[in-house]
């Protein structure tokens, strides 16, 4: 087999979140300081309507305080640490929720990179989804032609393309053959799989863009995924994923 057909891109899980508080603009930084072309993010609307990069809509988990991110405006969540104190004591203190304006800033310092944003269902159904696929395109403006928004909503990224996009994926919510029809209707440019849910003898389906599977922890578990036709492997585990594709 040839180096080309075993190769694979590695997509940062929410930026280098093994040695940074996730989705942030220092775990965004040092993703793409280490050399990967793709990112990922998460985006929910605050109250105000502001795109912020968070991937829960509660507060609990990242920054350890009660609070939905609905329910505050985003001058409010700028403010809030989001160290991850659970993972990293006080390691990370100081830093903030990242407003989607800001990783737009600093995605266009890097024009080699690509990111993948994905938008949060609580978000689309709190807000409605016209009014958040219209906010993240307009907050990505600096870096459009870059960005791929993704989601496991179907409808949200079907508007995201109307709505002129660059490019659209697909986060599969199951594996079955109705899904799959909705896929090769749909045609994403990039189709997510969840590699607990990518059955062992199923292969990538055909008309159906580029895919790439999630959680993926090991060079092993990457190299049988590439194997059955998966390009790109995002991880949380950056670092230690660089050296899978060395060893390659």
């Amino acid at each position: 087999m040839s180096t080309q057909a075993t190769a694979f891109e590695l997509v940062a899980h929410r930026g280098n979140t093994a040695e940074f508080p996730e989705n942030t603009l220092a775990a965004v930084a040092s993703a793409l300081q280490l050399g990967l072309r793709f990112v990922e993010i998460d985006v929910h609307l605050a109250r105000d309507l502001v795109p912020m990069v968070i991937h829960d809509h509660t507060l609990t988990r990242t920054a350890g305080r009660e609070g939905q991110v609905f329910q505050m405006d985003s001058a409010e969540l700028a403010k809030v640490e989001a160290a991850e104190r659970q993972r990293f004591a006080d390691r990370h203190a100081g830093t903030r929720i990242p407003r989607l304006s800001e990783f737009a800033a600093l995605l266009a310092n890097h024009p080699q990179a690509r990111a993948f944003v994905e938008i949060k269902r609580a978000s689309l159904d709190h807000h409605g989804q016209e009014q958040v696929v219209s906010r993240v395109l307009a907050a990505l403006a600096p870096c459009l032609a870059r960005s791929i928004i993704i989601s496991f909503d179907l409808e949200a990224v079907q508007r995201a393309r109307a709505a002129g996009a660059a490019a659209i994926g697909w986060v599969l919510p199951q594996w079955d053959e109705s899904v799959r029809t909705a896929c090769q209707a749909l045609a994403p440019d990039f189709v997510f799989v969840d590699h607990r849910r990518f059955p062992a003898d199923a292969q990538i389906w055909p008309g159906t863009g580029r895919w790439c599977a999630y959680e993926v922890t090991s060079a092993e578990l990457a190299a049988s995924l590439r194997a059955r036709g998966i390009e790109l492997m995002e991880t949380m585990l950056v670092r230690e994923a660089l050296n899978w594709k060395a060893s390659r």
